[in-house]
C-alpha cells in the first residue's frame, strides 16, 4: 500500500522563550551567548536551601498569550516537579505546570493552501527551561552551560489536527508570528528561543483510531520541521507495510543526514513522578488584571492583514509581506499618512526598501531618513521632479546617509525637465535631424519610435520627463 494510502496526524508542542530580561524564579539575566555559567546563581543552580521567587512578567505574558490564541485564563494555576535525571537540570526536577495550567483551549486560525483552518490549542503553560549540555567541545568529554537553566518558557501544546508537513509548518510560522507580534518571544528558532517537538503518527485512510505517535524533539528551523515530519511518515508507513509496529519513542532528527533516530522510549506522566511544587503557592490571577492584560493587547497579523487590504486597498500578497513584521506595517502606515498613493508605497517597500535592508543590513527601527522623507521621494517621482530610476538612486543614497531626497536631488543634478517647451525644441531638433526615419516611421516603420525616444533622452542627458517626451514625439509623429 503507497504512502498516499495513510493519513499523518501532527501535533506541535512549541516551546517559546519569553522576552524577560531575567529568569523566571530568579534574578539572573536571560541574556544569548554569554560566556558558559555566567548568568547562574544558586537558585537556578539547585543549591539547597534556595527559594524561587516567581517573575511576574512571566505571568503577564502567559495571559496576553492565552488572550490572543482565545484561551481560558484560569484563575487558579499550580505549579509542580517534573522529576528526571539528565545532566543539564541540575535539581533533578523541572519546575513546570501539569494538570492546572493557566490557559486552556484555545485555537489559532492559519492560512493554509487550501484555505484557512483552524487548530486548536489543548494548553498553555509556564515553566524553566534546562541547560545546555555541549557534546561537540572535545572528543572525549561533554560539558555542561547553565546559562539557560530557569529561563522562563511558554509551553504551547497543540491537538493533533495537523495532517501535513506543510500544514505544521505554517501553523508554526503563523504561531510565531503571533507571538513576536504580541512581544513575548523573539521568534529566533537559530537561537532556540522559538522550537518545537512534533508528535507524529500516521493511520489508513478511512480508519477512525489513531496509530502509535512518536514524539521528535527540539527541531530549530521550519525547513527542518517539514523534512522531519515528512521522513518519520514515510518510515512508519515503512515498517506498517513491513509487517511491523510503531513503538512510542522519542526520536531526534539528524539535519545531516536527514534521517530521524531514536534517543529513548517515550515517558508517560507517571514516569516524571509530577507532584505539586511545595515551594510556590498557588498561581491565582483576578478579572480585573486578565481585563488589564486585554486592553494591551496589539491588533494581530491576520487582522492587520484584512485590515490593509480594506483600508489601503492592497493584494493579500502585499498586505501578507508588509504585516509580517510589526516594525515593517507600523512603518508603512507612518509613511501612508504622507503619501496617499498606497498601491505606489507598498510596491517602494516590497522592492527597493526590502531589497536595501536585505543587501546591505540594518531593519526598519534603523532606518536613517524619517517617514517624511520617504514620502517627499515618493512624491518628487510622482510629480515627474525625477524619473523612477533616478528615485531609485536618491532612496539609495537616503538609505546610506539620511539626507533629504531635495539635497540628494539638487546635489547630483537629477531633477527632470518639465519644461514643454525646452522639450518640444529638443524633440524638433531631433526629427529634423533624423528626416529619413521620419518617413520611414510614418511609412509603417512603426518599429523605429524606440530609436527617437532614444535620441531625445541622450540629447537631453537623460533628464527629459519621459511621459512628456512621449506625448509630444507622438503629436509630432502624427500619432
Amino acid at each position: 500500500m503507497p504512502l498516499s494510502d495513510f493519513q499523518p496526524v501532527i501535533g506541535l508542542e512549541v516551546h517559546a522563550q519569553l522576552l524577560t530580561n531575567t529568569k523566571i524564579f530568579c534574578g539572573c539575566s536571560t541574556e544569548f551567548g554569554a560566556a558558559p555559567n555566567q548568568n547562574t546563581c544558586p537558585v537556578c543552580l539547585g543549591l539547597p536551601g534556595v527559594l524561587p521567587v516567581l517573575n511576574a512578567r512571566v505571568v503577564e505574558y502567559a495571559i496576553r498569550t492565552g488572550l490572543a490564541l482565545g484561551c481560558t485564563i484560569n484563575k487558579t494555576s499550580v505549579w509542580s516537579r517534573k522529576n528526571y535525571f539528565y545532566p543539564d537540570l541540575p535539581k533533578g526536577y523541572q519546575i513546570t505546570q501539569f494538570d492546572q495550567p493557566i490557559c486552556e483551549h484555545g485555537t489559532l486560525t492559519v492560512d493554509m493552501a487550501e484555505g484557512e483552518k483552524v487548530i486548536r490549542v489543548r494548553r498553555i503553560h509556564m515553566e524553566e527551561d534546562a541547560g545546555k549540555s555541549v557534546h561537540d567541545a572535545s572528543a572525549s568529554e561533554s560539558l555542561v552551560d547553565l546559562n539557560r537553566a530557569g529561563v522562563p518558557l511558554l509551553e504551547i501544546v497543540g491537538d493533533p489536527d495537523l495532517r501535513s508537513a506543510d500544514e505544521a509548518v505554517d501553523y508554526l510560522k503563523a504561531l510565531r508570528d503571533v507571538l513576536v507580534y504580541l512581544g513575548v518571544n523573539d521568534g529566533n528558532m537559530e537561537e532556540g528561543s522559538f522550537r518545537c517537538d512534533a508528535n507524529v503518527s500516521v493511520m489508513r485512510k478511512g480508519a477512525t483510531a489513531y496509530g502509535q505517535r512518536v514524539e521528535l524533539k527540539n527541531i530549530n528551523s521550519f525547513r527542518f520541521v517539514k523534512q522531519a515530519i515528512e521522513y518519520e511518515i514515510a518510515r512508519q508507513v515503512d515498517v506498517i507495510e513491513s509487517g511491523g509496529k510503531v513503538d512510542q519513542e522519542t526520536r531526534l532528527y539528524d539535519p545531516n543526514k536527514g534521517v530521524t533516530r531514536s534517543m529513548r522510549s517515550k515517558e508517560e506522566a507517571h514516569d516524571y513522578r509530577y507532584f505539586p511544587e511545595p515551594d510556590l503557592p498557588p498561581l491565582h490571577v483576578t478579572n480585573e488584571r486578565i481585563d488589564e492584560v486585554a486592553k494591551s493587547l496589539p491588533e494581530l497579523p491576520r487582522a492587520k492583514v484584512t485590515r490593509f487590504m480594506s483600508q489601503y486597498g492592497l493584494p493579500a500578497y502585499d498586505a501578507k509581506i508588509l504585516c509580517a513584521e510589526r516594525p515593517l506595517a507600523d512603518y508603512f502606515e507612518a509613511v501612508a499618512q504622507h503619501f496617499k498613493d498606497y498601491k505606489r508605497l507598498s510596491n517602494w517597500f516590497l522592492g527597493e526598501l526590502l531589497r536595501l535592508l536585505k543587501d546591505e543590513g540594518g531593519t526598519v527601527t534603523t532606518l536613517r531618513f524619517s517617514t517624511v522623507q520617504f514620502a517627499n521621494l515618493l512624491g518628487a517621482v510622482e510629480k515627474g521632479t525625477i524619473s523612477a530610476n533616478a528615485g531609485k538612486d536618491v532612496f539609495g543614497e537616503m538609505f546610506r546617509t539620511g539626507k533629504d531626497p531635495e539635497a540628494i536631488i539638487a546635489e547630483k543634478g537629477l531633477a527632470q525637465v518639465s519644461d514643454v517647451g525646452a522639450i518640444e525644441a529638443v524633440v524638433d531638433e531631433v526629427l529634423a535631424k533624423n528626416a529619413a526615419e521620419v518617413e520611414k516611421y510614418k511609412a509603417g516603420k512603426k518599429q523605429s519610435y524606440g530609436f527617437f525616444v532614444g535620441q531625445v533622452m541622450k540629447a537631453m542627458k537623460g533628464k527629459g520627463n519621459p511621459a512628456l517626451v512621449n506625448e509630444l514625439l507622438k503629436k509630432k509623429l502624427g500619432d
